[in-house]
């Protein structure tokens, strides 16, 4: 009837035009409505969201230092969002949020108009927070033009849905712990800590405005790497605070003035602070939830916000790890001038190619089929590529063998401090570097222990009877039935008619003796003892034992050695200490694992603790006082293996075990001499060094002021006899110093 009373029939298909356009409309918003574009969430899913957590990880003394996640996302409730935040949010991004009901339709017919009438494409979308929030939720599955409609409609939908069934402060708090911030960082928590490491409520004015101003553009208003255009949009956000009144003039216009000033810390795997550890955390969780998902849990590392406690001081972990690249950056050097042009890896074709043909890019390209020669020329094409060294990385033109040639020769470390009475670890450097040397020296690898193992065969023989004063010859001796085998001292001393006590000998790292204290207490004895001190490594059956031919890992020694200031007890070091959920209940905790029976005697480990004080003092780590000073009370072991692979120190001091060794991650390449290469030279400064900082610091003079329990007198009287005895007259008269003596080894009983 209307249609009939328009007569002209221009007018008349305006309107036809119109009523078809407007039902056209109705019938595409049901169909979205109805679900025919793709399912909508309804009441009851937008109800039971929850979010996907990262898990956190503390060290004792509560920093966080790293993550597990698939999104970097903390979320936190409405009471921890500052004031300020929620303000400067609405004022730049939805002002009239607490009016509309999910939807700003004023908003949207200005964008509507700015965009079709006036062209204007800088008008902006007019979405809400809650509208935003919906695309935060189930994100649009694609951007092509003829879904954008589709999309912003199943937005304002969702958005309307939201609204009813959120309140306002839940509406904002959803928000601002799903949004992102870029660089796999969602929510605000987990971006106050990236770019200011602080929480979210400890967040100021400027901070809160910057971290807002990223949300309209997160790569080009990120205040790290554009900081200037981050500058700027956090002046407009302060701007617009102030337009809405809930900054004054004043407040505003002295902010404004503040320069931009980040703390920025990413917590990345690969990087910051004690990434070895970190990884090892990872495992044992992973390991844990294992155990828990089997009887009918339901935990996830990267994606149930576990909190996770452990048992690593922070600031020690900072110096150690600052020690440790002291040391071994000036090692490297001395390593590399020490071989010259002569290197192996430079030099020795054959060595390069058992090195090339053991690789990973080479085996992957005979695996495709690629012949031998074919896949050596491809390993030799140049390219650019990003090498590594002390002074950081460098981009250069190399090729893989490059590559392989350059990374080989690194000298690497793994070094371990715990608390002997309880295994509690408080540091752990497991390698150089994470980025590029992921193998961790503490957790995955056994290596010949060296003369750190002496003690174990010294501890053996007390326990067997055998007098500490026991002088024993420091000839060298060739065993017959040992193949000939034939253990020699270091240095150039003319021992044949010298006999060392238990106490000279292990201080000074005689060789010789140890040899001839193990057979004396006898192999199987020995053996037996490392047991007990909580070893688990199969031993060699040999002589050579006693010199530390054994491959153990650095936890088992120094869970060893441990067992000397705890009245004969080995511990294992232990990381963890509990764990609770993203709500803090608590889902598990840890307790240390002592052993129920002690390894030997408290008097044998007083005994021991005097001999490895005397190494200090005066034997193989005298440069602990000589070279670095230190005046603490401390023992320890040296330790370095044939052809200088390996070189170890055991440090011990009253309430700390530190462990470290220092060699190459291929067998073929030990240091060039011994001067450079044994324990004193490698491993012990790690130990001083780091020992060194902690004495500047008051706050650790609970460790460095500690002293060992003091000897009584009958103890004393046991070591109390001259270190060295020279053979008698006779004894000289009989022996030629220019033939070696020869004998069978007697394995005793």
């Amino acid at each position: 009837m209307l249609l009939k009373r328009i007569k002209s029939p221009i007018l008349r298909y305006l309107v036809i035009g119109l009523m078809t356009g407007v039902a056209c409309l109705f019938v595409f918003i049901a169909s979205v409505y109805l679900g025919a574009w793709g399912k909508l969430p309804n009441k009851t899913e937008l109800s039971n969201f929850e979010y996907q957590r990262a898990s956190e990880v503390f060290t004792a003394d509560s920093v966080l230092i790293g993550k597990y996640y698939l999104y970097d996302r903390q979320p936190i409730a409405y009471n921890d969002l500052p004031k300020t935040l929620l303000e400067g949010l609405i004022a730049i991004e939805d002002e009239r949020f607490y009016e509309h009901s999910g939807v700003d339709y004023k908003s949207l017919l200005r964008v509507a108009f700015k965009t079709i009438l006036l062209q204007d494409k800088s008008a902006g979308g007019g979405s809400t927070l809650t509208q935003q929030l919906a695309k935060n939720l189930y994100p649009r599955e694609n951007r092509i033009k003829a879904t954008l409609s589709v999309n912003k409609i199943k937005e304002i939908i969702i958005a309307s849905r939201l609204e009813k069934i959120y309140s306002k402060e839940e509406l904002l708090t959803l928000y601002i712990n799903t949004v992102s911030f870029g660089g796999n960082t969602f929510g605000i928590e987990s971006a106050a800590l990236k770019f200011f490491n602080k929480r979210a409520k400890h967040l100021n004015t400027q901070e809160a405005a910057t971290l807002v101003g990223m949300l309209k553009a997160t790569y080009g208003y990120n205040p790290r790497i554009f900081p200037e255009q981050s500058l700027k949009r956090r002046n407009l956000v302060l701007q617009s605070m102030y337009n809405n009144e809930y900054l004054s003039k004043t407040q505003k216009d002295s902010i404004v003035k503040l320069p931009l000033e980040l703390n920025y810390k990413e917590f990345d795997h690969n990087t910051g602070l004690a990434p070895y550890f970190r990884e090892e955390v990872r495992k044992q969780i992973q390991h844990w939830i294992k155990v828990q998902n089997k009887a009918g849990k339901s935990y996830n590392i990267y994606t149930s916000g576990l909190k996770i406690y452990t048992t690593l001081d922070y600031k020690m972990q900072l110096l150690a790890e600052k020690a440790m690249a002291k040391h071994m950056a000036s090692l490297q050097k001395s390593f590399e001038k020490s071989y010259g042009k002569s290197a192996p890896w430079i030099s020795n074709k054959r060595f390069i190619k058992k090195l090339t043909k053991a690789s990973a890019p080479y085996k992957q390209l005979i695996r495709l089929g690629v012949n031998e020669d074919a896949a050596w020329d491809s390993l030799q094409q140049k390219k650019l590529m990003v090498l590594t060294d002390w002074n950081g990385d460098k981009n250069v033109t190399a090729s893989t063998i490059d590559s392989l040639q350059h990374y080989i020769k690194f000298l690497n470390t793994g070094s371990l401090a715990m608390v002997p009475r309880t295994g509690a670890v408080k540091t752990w450097i497991g390698g150089i570097n994470y980025k590029y040397f992921k193998y961790d020296h503490i957790s995955q690898a056994k290596r010949q222990v060296g003369s750190t193992f002496k003690p174990i065969v010294y501890t053996a023989a007390i326990e067997k009877g055998i007098d500490p004063c026991t002088y024993f010859s420091a000839q060298e001796v060739e065993y017959k039935n040992m193949e000939g085998w034939s253990p020699s001292n270091a240095g150039d001393k003319d021992e044949t008619y010298l006999n060392y006590s238990m106490e000279q000998a292990l201080s000074n790292s005689v060789n010789t003796v140890a040899v001839k204290v193990l057979e004396k207490t006898g192999i199987p004895v020995v053996i037996d003892q490392a047991k007990k001190m909580g070893i688990s490594a199969t031993l060699p059956n040999k002589p050579s034992l006693a010199l530390g031919t054994g491959e153990i890992t650095i936890e088992e020694l120094a869970g060893a050695y441990a067992s000397y200031l705890n009245k004969g007890r080995p511990v294992k070091p232990f990381l963890i200490t509990g764990i609770t959920d993203s709500k803090n209940a608590t889902l598990a905790s840890f307790e240390p694992t002592l052993s129920n029976e002690p390894a030997f005697s408290e008097e044998t480990g007083l005994l021991m603790l005097e001999m490895l004080k005397e190494t200090v003092d005066t034997g193989t780590a005298s440069r602990i006082r000589s070279k670095y000073g230190l005046g603490n009370d401390i023992a320890g072991k040296t330790g370095t293996t044939q052809n200088n692979k390996d070189a170890w120190f055991v440090g011990i001091t009253p309430n700390l075990i530190h462990v470290t060794w220092v060699g190459l991650n291929n067998y073929e390449i030990g240091f060039k001499s011994t001067s450079l290469g044994q324990g004193a030279s490698a491993a012990l400064p790690i130990f001083a060094l780091w020992y060194q900082q902690l004495n500047q610091d008051r706050s650790f003079n609970y460790l460095t002021k500690a002293k060992f329990q003091e000897p009584n007198t009958s103890l004393t009287a046991k070591l109390d006899c001259r270190p060295i005895k020279k053979d008698g007259f006779f004894k000289r008269l009989f022996k030629n110093p220019k033939k070696k003596k020869t004998k069978k080894f007697k394995n005793s009983r």
